[in-house]
């Protein structure tokens, strides 16, 4: 026995070194780095423990590698034909829309996304509004059902739109549901089989079988994607849940945006889905049906970001990064984690220092303890730089949205957190339109109405307990 645990105290410390040296050299950025390694050195159980969940990156572009015979060859091409009418200043050259071409082309080169322009959107503010379109929606659809969904819950509001569903697939509609298998671990097999039943057919994104499977458990599939027939799409910060709807005591109002897209940015949902249908079941949805003709919606132009461990580049960052810098008057932001990375926390700070006004929304309670301060720890230097810092009164904030000038926005997913920029697989909608525009100005503005602005001196002499808390938020947010 005592020669045992010696073998597998030999081991044990073998395998925590090769992962410091494994950290090492996968040359992730220095505080990344940093961070790992400190957290192995004091406990290297706790580190080992961490790493095997949180931490594995090696061989990630195989295991996302993307297969480009199932990406929509239609869409391939107009990419290519667009970036090149920009390059050529062929489009977008007036001087009112040299935002727009600077946008345009970084996501027609680091998402290979196309501007799309026949398109009528809808901001739904709240959970309320989106349950009600996306219910009715749903209910009147013909054709097909694509749903992804980071967080799906077996609740009042999971049921009824279970209950939607089996009632569509029962109709002889083509039915396809993808649930991420940590965020909706609670699903239950009840819920799954009920659907599976009626022929609507659903898979787990990278599903957990043992917690040994840390890059499954890592890297998460945080989208909320609907398709319906193809022309009409929903994406935003809302899952499905009761919470979404207030109905959690804890929580409270849960203040959130959704978007309704109908025209032809619809496609490129429908793309990402097809891609991670795919990445699920290896069966090829690459069939004209999925992408009918359309009529006409407006005039919209609309791009669709996709970030993931598939992608070559941090599109969605890359993009917050891109409209922060070109801002010429404003940069409004809400986000439920403010944890930037350098880059962006230079950008900001740059932006505000520059006379941009920056105005960015947290909340005020914490759904995530360690996301909460480390939130925290980052605000001090904003604040010095001049950016002006809210905190949401009325609930939990969880919208994912931001505003650049008057022309500019982005409603989606992505949190301003490293999980979200580096990690999880998001879906942002960028809309390049005044009239949605100034739909998103009169949310913020209703929302500052609840918030309480941080003060700059106040906020510097606080007490030495919320800087620890504040220094251990900061420290493990990087792996968290």
């Amino acid at each position: 026995m005592f020669k045992f645990r010696s073998i597998l105290s030999v081991l044990f410390t073998l395998y925590t070194i090769s992962i410091g040296v494994i950290i090492f050299i996968e040359n992730k950025n220095p505080q990344k780095t940093i961070t790992w390694l400190l957290v192995l050195f004091i406990s290297p159980v706790i580190g080992f423990i961490l790493y095997l969940f949180l931490g594995q990156n090696i061989r990630k572009r195989k295991m996302f590698k993307k297969e480009d015979n199932i990406r929509s060859k239609s869409l391939k091409d107009i990419a290519e034909l667009q970036l090149s009418a920009v390059k050529e200043a062929r489009i977008f050259s007036e001087v009112e829309h040299s935002l727009k071409k600077k946008m345009i082309s970084l996501i027609l080169n680091n998402s290979k996304s196309p501007v799309t322009i026949n398109n009528r959107s809808k901001i739904l503010t709240n959970g309320y509004a989106k349950f009600n379109e996306v219910k009715k929606d749903l209910r009147n659809a013909k054709h097909h059902i694509h749903i992804e969904y980071f967080i799906i819950k077996n609740d009042n509001i999971g049921n009824e739109i279970k209950d939607i569903l089996i009632q569509k697939a029962k109709e002889g509609l083509e039915v396809k549901f993808i649930y991420d298998s940590v965020g909706s671990w609670r699903l239950g097999k009840a819920y799954i089989n009920a659907l599976k039943n009626v022929g609507v057919e659903v898979v787990g994104y990278l599903p957990v079988f043992l917690p040994g499977l840390s890059r499954e458990l890592n890297y998460r599939n945080h989208r909320k994607i609907i398709v319906i027939d193809g022309k009409i799409g929903f994406t935003g910060g809302i899952n499905i849940g009761d919470e979404y709807l207030g109905k959690d005591k804890k929580m409270g109002f849960w203040r959130d945006t959704h978007m309704k897209i109908e025209g032809e940015a619809v496609y490129e949902l429908q793309n990402i889905f097809i891609n991670d249908w795919y990445f699920c079941t290896k069966e090829s949805l690459d069939d004209l049906k999925y992408f009918p003709k359309l009529e006409y919606y407006g005039e919209q132009l609309i791009q669709i970001a996709s970030s993931g461990p598939d992608s070559e580049w941090e599109s969605i960052m890359q993009s917050y990064f891109s409209l922060i810098t070109y801002a010429t008057e404003r940069v409004w932001i809400t986000t439920p984690y403010l944890i930037p990375d350098e880059s962006m926390n230079v950008a900001l700070r740059t932006a505000a220092l520059s006379g941009i006004d920056v105005r960015i929304i947290i909340p005020d309670i914490a759904d995530h303890i360690v996301a909460f301060w480390g939130s925290r720890s980052y605000v001090e230097d904003l604040l010095k730089a001049g950016v002006k810092v809210y905190c949401y009164q009325n609930g939990f904030v969880h919208a994912k949205t931001l505003l650049v000038d008057d022309i500019a926005t982005s409603v989606g997913t992505a949190n301003l957190d490293n999980r979200s920029f580096h990690i999880n697989f998001e879906v942002n909608a960028f809309v390049y339109d005044e009239d949605i525009a100034k739909r998103l100005e009169r949310d913020f503005e209703t929302d500052f109405e609840y918030c309480e602005e941080m003060n700059y001196e106040e906020y510097k002499n606080r007490g030495v307990i919320q800087r620890i808390k504040e220094s251990i938020g900061k420290l493990l947010s990087p792996i968290l």
